[in-house]
């Protein structure tokens, strides 16, 4: 297997890639702070684009290349990074095949049959090879990194050297989700670009325009996937908003517990081929204890209900400061939990009850 057979790693099953998207909803901030340095002659050799996973980091970074790459220095000011599909750059850029591009990714590992977990330095000497040549026709070059997160020490190291020596006419778009735990030196060369939570409606257009059909209430997918448009795709693959309700509906007999209600959760979080569903079970849970902390400790339940009744409820079980630390404490507790049990193929039944008998105990007081 080789590179070119493995998939994208930096594609959201469900949805298109990245490249394929053609309109940029949500961000025009971000959009116009980069069209500004651009017009004024500010145009920085690197640019950190950051924001939670899913909100469009990796969209905006392929308009700003295919725009680079289309519309050399001479261009006149740009009022939008929109460039014609028919354009024989944004033909190239989709089929991956433009000379002035280079994307640096993870590749594949030392087996060849799957991909790698980092992005590595082997990687890295490859965008050193690319910056060494000379550019066929005297324009730009644009470097797309995707996910500079996934980069280990060695290559980050390696990466670091090309942002302290730029190549001339060469622009540099690093993709952080978390970009506090990139080397400060590669944060301190780069001009940031920060991408903000989608709301509900920019939440339905960008899932429209990547061709997914939402179910159940709009808002409450906003909210469930805090407004990333990724996290909402998966939402949806996996059914996200029906379990969540599932959570709200069973946490709705607490104190005294509907035990076979939550029975028949763990059973269906055991079933062979759910592990991406107990997953999402535990991801939701531990947002549940989020809201009932937050709840407590702001005095109220969220503006906006993920999942009828949930408000309600939230307000009951967390009415005060007081309940919102020891609901911290109990998500605390229920996460280091379910980490080891995963880590140590603990049976899923048995690990969903835990957690949700250690809930009930919180409840109780």
């Amino acid at each position: 297997m080789t590179d070119e057979t493995l998939p994208d790693p930096d594609r959201v099953e469900g949805a298109p890639h990245p490249r394929e998207t053609a309109r940029l909803i949500g961000q025009g901030a971000a959009e116009a702070d980069f069209i500004d340095a651009l017009t004024t002659g500010r145009l920085h050799h690197a640019w950190l684009i950051t924001g939670p996973r899913g909100v469009g980091k990796a969209t905006l970074a392929w308009r700003i290349a295919r725009h680079l790459l289309a519309h050399q220095a001479d261009a006149a000011p740009p009022q939008t990074l929109d460039v014609d599909p028919a354009h024989a750059v944004a033909r190239r850029v989709m089929a991956l095949s433009d000379p002035g591009l280079f994307v640096l990714r993870r590749g594949a590992n030392d087996k060849g049959d799957r991909l790698a977990a980092e992005i590595r330095v082997t990687e890295v000497r490859k965008l050193g090879g690319f910056l060494a040549l000379s550019s066929a026709d005297g324009g730009r070059r644009v470097v797309i990194v995707d996910s500079a997160d996934d980069l280990n020490m060695q290559a980050a190291n390696a990466l670091l050297k090309m942002l302290e020596e730029p190549p001339v006419r060469t622009v540099m778009l690093l993709v952080s989700h978390q970009p506090s735990g990139l080397l400060p030196t590669i944060r301190s060369r780069c001009r940031v670009l920060r991408l903000t939570p989608l709301g509900a409606e920019d939440m339905a257009a960008a899932l429209d325009q990547a061709g997914v059909m939402p179910e159940g209430d709009p808002v409450a997918l906003a909210e469930l996937s805090a407004g990333s448009v990724g996290a909402a795709v998966r939402l949806l693959n996996l059914g996200g908003l029906k379990t969540y309700a599932e959570l709200v509906a069973l946490f709705e007999t607490l104190p005294r517990l509907d035990q076979a209600r939550a029975l028949r959760l763990a059973e269906s979080a055991a079933q062979r081929g759910a592990e991406e569903r107990r997953d999402l079970l535990f991801s939701l849970t531990d947002l549940f204890m989020t809201r009932l902390a937050r709840t407590g400790a702001l005095g109220g339940p969220p503006g906006v209900e993920a999942a009828p009744g949930e408000a309600a409820l939230l307000a009951r079980l967390a009415p005060d400061p007081g309940r919102a630390r020891a609901w911290a404490d109990c998500a605390q507790a229920i996460g280091a939990r379910a980490r080891h049990g995963r880590a140590v193929n603990l049976d899923p039944a048995s690990l969903v009850l835990d957690t949700v008998f250690r809930i009930q105990q919180t409840a109780r007081g």
